[in-house]
């Protein structure tokens, strides 16, 4: 690939807005790189040319995910663990120019870079070319196209798609580790993988599918006539509908990562959060839902939400993890799993609920001594919950570039005048979401301090409060509207709000204590919540019953030899003379026949 290639199509936009226009630049022609040849091992041709026999007969597109299995994860394992599979063009012939298989093949050979290898420079433009190919093709071609794919290879397009954007901007946000040859790229590359074409490729993709207008008639219970004269004839194809589907989720990934988490939420309105919703046929998006959900609702300050989301995704994580083992993806599934019990413990200390203890008691075993530091609060708090935030949280991203095309302003960007000057774009975006979120945390720490005293009174005199919080009676009265206000929480509860959108909710109230203050006396009812003792019972019988499989399982201990010291009063014990039938008893009860 030593130079541009040619567009496979001329694709001209026959509405307006549909019309991606993202400008690829003229990276490939400006003469910065040269692919260098490199010797590949062998080529798996079988599997190649069975990927493309199944695309090009539709009615056995089910049987690619075997095929790839089957041939693509095998010879990548065999011959490409730590190289790269050979380049589009030399596979071209096995395949004969293909156009449309090449251009998925080129989006397993850029998967396989970013996952297995480090992509350089020309990789990754490369790998938004490909994508640009991909997307205008399935987009400004006359009418929708004759491709089906699986669903598992769409989500993993959408996916992948929005992880090398991610990267990408991470990696572009450093221009100190850049050399000049790079600086020069980046400089000359346009909006190569800038916000702006990504956020287009995604909304271009619903509104081609009409995907909203599908759910919204699903669930008003319309006819499958009329469902398909609302959506069109390209809402009407799985391939554009999953499409359309799966870009929402990407947007409300990629809004996280903007760290617009409203808006993430507000394109999620028509999408419900249950079993029967289509993203839940993929476990990887399944699970990544709910994360970035689940973490919208923290950063909204709405624990309670975040807790109900965290819960419902683990117990299910928990109770199809044999299935899990079996997928290409189990890794991600674990560790994204793993951040939200690391999550739900911020959550739970922040806005303590017993809505499922099995998950509370992994949680705290999990992380327990961070746990502890942030339930008590104090001044060890803040270091764990900064310890989790960071561990758990997305990997936020800069929306905008450095001034990589201004010479002067990305040297002063890259050196400060002065060691105390600091610029507001070269600030990790983790650590100013993590500001913010330290900011609400620090307003409620005296709250367990608070919390644990007044748990010990129906009532107690304002003075004495103070003087058991160290503080005049003013500093005690601010503590205790801190107290008031975080025990107020919005959430979706009701039938009425869980057919809302998932910015919809209602004011509640999270604490199971309540006070009122009547001139210099404080007056304290706390509500007792009944013990859930089917559950307690559950969990106790999963618990027998795993230790009665460890025993059973146990192998039985290996019988000792009798010391020659001992031989003849253990006979003695036993009774004088031989047993009848020439039998001798060893170990454990067996019979051993005399020989």
């Amino acid at each position: 690939m030593a130079q541009q290639r040619m567009a496979l199509w001329a694709a001209e936009a026959d509405i307006e807005e549909d019309d991606l226009a993202i400008p690829i630049g003229n990276y490939g022609q400006n003469g910065h790189y040269e692919d260098a040849h490199m010797q590949q091992p062998q080529i798996d041709e079988s599997t190649l040319i069975a990927m493309q026999q199944h695309m090009a007969q539709q009615a056995a597109f089910s049987q690619i995910p075997d095929v790839v299995k089957g041939g693509w994860n095998k010879y990548t394992e065999k011959f490409y663990a730590r190289v790269e599979w050979p380049e589009a063009e030399v596979i071209a012939p096995l395949v004969h120019d293909d156009p449309i298989f090449l251009i998925l093949y080129r989006e397993l050979y850029y998967r396989h870079v970013y996952s297995r290898l480090q992509p350089n420079i020309d990789d990754r433009f490369h790998s938004y070319e490909n994508s640009c190919e991909l997307f205008n093709y399935l987009l400004n071609s006359e009418g929708p196209v004759e491709l089906e794919l699986p669903e598992q290879w769409l989500w993993d397009i959408i996916d992948e798609f929005i992880y090398q954007f991610q990267v990408f901007c991470s990696w572009r946000s450093k221009p100190q580790t850049k050399n000049e040859d790079e600086l020069a790229m980046l400089a000359d590359g346009g909006p190569v993988w800038s916000s702006y074409s990504v956020l287009n490729v995604l909304y271009s993709l619903i509104q081609k599918s009409k995907v909203n207008d599908y759910i919204v008639a699903q669930q008003e219970g319309k006819s499958p006539e009329e469902i398909a004269e609302i959506v069109g004839e390209y809402g009407q194809r799985p391939l554009y509908r999953m499409l359309g589907y799966f870009s929402i989720i990407g947007l409300l990934r990629v809004h996280v990562l903007l760290g617009d988490f409203t808006l993430a939420l507000k394109v999620m309105e028509n999408v419900e959060l249950n079993q029967k919703s289509p993203f839940t046929r993929v476990t990887a998006c399944h699970v990544a839902t709910y994360y970035y959900v689940g973490f919208c609702y923290i950063m909204l300050r709405r624990y309670p939400d975040a807790i109900r989301t965290f819960v419902t995704i683990l117990n299910f994580i928990m109770r199809m993890r044999q299935y899990h083992t079996r997928s290409y993806q189990y890794d991600q599934i674990s560790k994204t799993a793993d951040r939200m019990y690391a999550l739900f413990a911020v959550c739970n200390a922040l806005s303590p609920s017993r809505l499922d203890d099995n998950i509370a008691n992994i949680s705290k075993e999990r992380y327990g001594e961070q746990f502890a530091k942030m339930a008590h609060g104090g001044p060890d708090a803040l270091p764990a919950f900064e310890e989790l935030f960071l561990y758990a949280c997305p990997k936020f991203i800069n929306a905008n570039a450095p001034p990589y095309d201004d010479p002067a302003a990305l040297a002063l960007l890259a050196s400060p005048p002065s060691p105390t000057q600091s610029f507001p774009q070269l600030t990790d975006p983790a650590h100013r979401h993590l500001g913010l979120f330290l900011s609400d945390v620090n307003a409620q720490s005296p709250v367990p301090t608070l919390r644990s005293f007044l748990k010990l009174y129906s009532s107690l005199g304002a003075k004495k409060l103070a003087n058991f919080l160290d503080a005049d009676e003013e500093e005690m009265v601010q503590e205790m509207m801190v107290m008031k206000q975080v025990s107020k929480s919005i959430s979706r509860v009701g039938a009425s709000v869980e057919k809302g959108g998932l910015l919809d909710g209602e004011t509640i109230s999270t604490s199971d204590l309540n006070f009122v203050i009547d001139e210099n006396m404080v007056h304290i009812a706390e509500s007792t919540v009944g013990r859930r003792y089917a559950g307690w019972f559950i969990k106790n019988t999963e618990r027998t019953q795993r230790i009665f499989d460890d025993l059973a399982n146990m192998p039985l201990p290996a019988p000792t030899k009798p010391t020659s010291g001992h031989t003849g009063t253990a006979g003695e014990a036993q009774g004088k003379g031989p047993r009848s039938g020439g039998q001798k008893v060893v170990a454990w009860g067996g019979a051993k026949v005399a020989g």
